[in-house]
């Protein structure tokens, strides 16, 4: 089996429960695969989600500021679980994409994608308890416009996997406050997910920040995270208020969050 075919054939799936098969297929079977690093890798021209999503701009999606029914509940929940299924696609991307690497790096994004699958799963779950399904609200494409400008390793993991991935960092126990102040049905359930969530995405950061200094060893680069995402200020990098204990447990240091807020008042 050649690995960055089975990559792309799970990346560009259009359905669900067929990608996280795929995806569990390639972490199970990892030791058995063959790496052609020579084989073409193909960009991709649209979001896997734009076969079963409305993609709207992220302006003209409502947030709900506070839990007050059912629908509201379920918004949230869609939010955080078209996050999810993003970072699923963003991890085999990230696998598929670059070559001439060593085998711990695609390990550590097919691991990443796999822990991605089951985290939407529990969210994909909650929202049929509460009788939706993905796909029944707007999205955005936010995170695969930035998957497909930045084509570089260093550019990739500094953008996506320690740059936006740790937005969700900052954003999870602001969803958990809401949910915590409702009296939301499924509030426990909830809070478990949200909390299992937490505590992956900080190894998926790690990771971004792991192989981000990988990169800048081998070509040698000496730029800071805020020199490398400075051009990719149309992205919001870090929220108006950072979860900095989970960030430096990621990787960051206390001058990329200071130099990152920095960027944002600059923005």
């Amino acid at each position: 089996m050649e690995f960055f075919t089975a990559v792309f054939d799970a990346l560009t799936t259009q359905n669900i429960e067929s990608k996280k098969q795929k995806t569990k297929f390639l972490k199970e079977n990892f030791s058995f695969y063959e790496f052609n690093h020579d084989s073409k890798s193909i960009k991709l021209k649209e979001p896997s989600f734009a076969y079963f999503c409305k993609i709207s701009h992220p302006t003209r999606i409502t947030r709900p500021k506070e839990v007050n029914s059912n629908v509201s509940l379920a918004k949230i929940l869609h939010s955080v679980a078209h996050i999810e299924y993003n970072a699923i696609d963003l991890g085999l991307d990230a696998a598929y994409r670059f070559r001439h690497l060593q085998e711990e790096y695609y390990y550590d994004f097919i691991e990443l994608a796999n822990e991605e699958v089951e985290h939407f799963s529990l969210l994909e779950s909650l929202l049929y308890q509460l009788g939706f399904v993905y796909g029944d609200f707007p999205v955005h494409s936010n995170l695969f416009e930035a998957m497909q400008q930045s084509q570089t390793l260093i550019d990739r993991m500094a953008l996506v996997h320690k740059g936006l991935e740790a937005l969700g960092l900052d954003a999870n126990p602001f969803v958990a406050k809401k949910i915590i102040k409702s009296n939301a049905p499924l509030k426990n359930q909830i809070l478990e997910t949200l909390n299992i969530i937490l505590h992956d995405e900080i190894k998926h950061v790690s990771k971004g920040s792991k192989w981000l200094k990988y990169a800048q060893e081998k070509e040698n680069d000496t730029r800071s995270l805020d020199e490398i995402l400075k051009r990719f200020q149309n992205f919001n990098i870090i929220g108006k208020i950072p979860n900095i204990q989970a960030r430096i447990k990621a990787g960051y240091t206390y001058n990329e969050i200071t130099a990152l807020q920095n960027l944002l008042i600059i923005k």
